[in-house]
């Protein structure tokens, strides 16, 4: 439209965000990739579920009477326009989850925990196994449909006999990788990480050029298979926009919290479901005997020696940058770190799905419960909140020039937009005197009659050009109204009115 045009001429350095509205009961979103890739000035993007009162045209003196019904009650921090006010403010909760094969299936039950206690999840992200879970989450956001679907998918990877025909050759990995990409393609189908309902991340390991990468667009289910690859029993995932070759996210960095924190959360839980490396290895001196190790494990009266295999050296090897960057988001002021009690449960044990997930509900509500009643939670929305404008002047006054901000704040590019002028469109704005009924929060959803510019209106709807009198206003009302156009229209109970507007004074 007109004022999106305006935004890419305006000089303003802020965030540009597009707030995409759906209702309550919407399908999950598609095609959003389309909205966005006209619009390169954007920041980011959110979708929101509206209550029904959000969607409808009212007066303004009926809305701000409904709206000061609503500030009567508390806040719900559980709300899409919550999750909207804290991310615009700087303020927002992001929540990621670690690799670790079955064992991440605990992040099921801790975001259960996390529910129940009223902690909400406005960003979330992962690594291997926790980024499958963060999308299903970001996609569903309801729980028992989210734990029916990753109780499917977990117990689809028991199947021996379809991990058998997937064996190949191994010259890049002991797997094709076919029946992984069908099991995780199943559950996504063709969907994008745009689409989902809350921002969300994934890590993966880009071995073309050693790096790693975060993918925060494009197929879900192409880059979650390349984030859960482990090298040697699946092949490198070809990058669909550059053909580089991806690998699981882990080696890079298994607990991503310092990437959630520079996305923009202002504080991140990160769930640790990663194998702990055994410390007691063997002292056995300069050199080793492989025929030695070998005595010492048929012997059954020899003392047990602990010493890694090749694999298992290859394995540390790998993970060595993963765990100094796991050190560095234990340490954070802006992360809680959390590990649940999961060590018992090897990597590939997913047919234990229900026992892995209660003991992350579990060691999750006990650890929230008592955050709860000792004032933490309460103390972590109250550290959220944003500055007042007194103290963000204040601030700034006392700042020296050369440490001023460049960037500035959202609610200046809102002042910038407010001075673009309006676009010439046919649109109703009732009075406080007119007869509309009383809104109710609860009321039927109607839809708000908007007719812009580049827009086909419906027949049964459309406006008359003529010079009909529908209706009449005083002469005191066209001065307070000169804004409204000549034609407008307006949805009654039952029934279309058409009325005639009055011209500019």
């Amino acid at each position: 439209g007109p004022i999106e045009k305006e935004l890419e001429n305006i000089a303003v350095r802020a965030q540009k965000e597009l707030v995409l509205l759906h209702k309550e009961d919407a399908e999950a979103p598609k095609n959003t990739s389309e909205w966005l890739n006209v619009r390169g000035w954007l920041s980011s993007h959110h979708h929101i579920r509206c209550p029904k009162r959000v969607l409808k045209v009212k007066s303004a003196a009926k809305t701000l009477e409904l709206y000061e019904r609503l500030f009567e009650r508390p806040a719900d921090r559980m709300t899409d326009f919550s999750h909207l006010a804290r991310f615009l403010t700087g303020t927002s909760i992001g929540l990621v989850l670690g690799g670790g094969g079955a064992r991440g299936i605990a992040h099921v039950g801790m975001i259960k925990a996390m529910q129940e206690e009223g902690i909400p999840i406005d960003m979330i992200g992962g690594t291997s196994i926790g980024s499958l879970i963060g999308a299903l989450w970001a996609e569903e956001r309801d729980y028992v449909r989210f734990k029916q679907r990753a109780r499917e998918w977990s117990m689809g990877m028991t199947s021996l006999w379809k991990k058998i025909w997937d064996l190949t050759y191994p010259v890049a990995s002991m797997f094709t990788g076919g029946f992984f990409n069908e099991s995780i393609e199943a559950v996504f189908h063709d969907r994008q990480i745009e689409d989902l309902w809350i921002p969300y991340f994934c890590v993966t390991t880009n071995i073309s050029n050693s790096t790693m990468r975060v993918h925060t667009s494009g197929s879900i289910w192409r880059y979650i298979r390349a984030s859960m690859s482990l090298s040697g029993y699946l092949p490198p995932l070809c990058d669909p926009i550059d053909g580089h070759l991806l690998l699981d996210g882990g080696y890079v960095n298994n607990l991503p919290a310092d990437v959630m924190h520079s996305l923009g959360a202002h504080f991140v839980f990160a769930v640790d479901v990663g194998s702990q490396d055994e410390a007691g290895l063997s002292n056995y001196g300069d050199s080793l005997s492989g025929w030695w190790l070998l005595w010492k494990r048929w012997n059954p009266w020899a003392k047990p020696v602990r010493v890694p295999d090749m694999t298992e050296i290859q394995s540390r090897l790998a993970y060595v940058s993963c765990v100094r960057q796991l050190e560095v988001v234990k340490n954070s002021d802006y992360c809680e770190y959390i590990r649940p009690p999961i060590d018992r449960y090897a990597t590939l044990q997913f047919g234990s799905y229900d026992d892995i997930a209660e003991t992350g509900y579990h060691h999750g509500k006990t650890l929230f419960s008592a955050w709860s009643k000792g004032g933490l939670l309460d103390k972590l929305f109250l550290e959220a909140a944003p500055p007042s404008n007194e103290a963000r002047a204040h601030k700034e006054r006392n700042l020296p020039k050369s440490h001023m901000p460049v960037m500035a704040y959202f609610t200046d590019l809102a002042e910038q937009v407010s001075k673009i002028e309006k676009p010439k469109n046919k649109y109703y704005l009732p009075t406080p005197d007119s007869d509309d009924e009383v809104i109710d929060e609860n009321d039927e959803y109607e839809d708000p009659i908007h007719t812009m510019e580049g827009y086909e209106e419906d027949d049964e709807f459309a406006c008359s050009d003529g010079d009909e009198d529908v209706s009449e206003a005083g002469e005191e009302q066209a001065k307070e109204r000169r804004t409204i156009p000549k034609t407008i229209k307006h949805r009654k109970k039952g029934s279309v009115y058409l009325k005639q507007g009055l011209k500019s004074s």
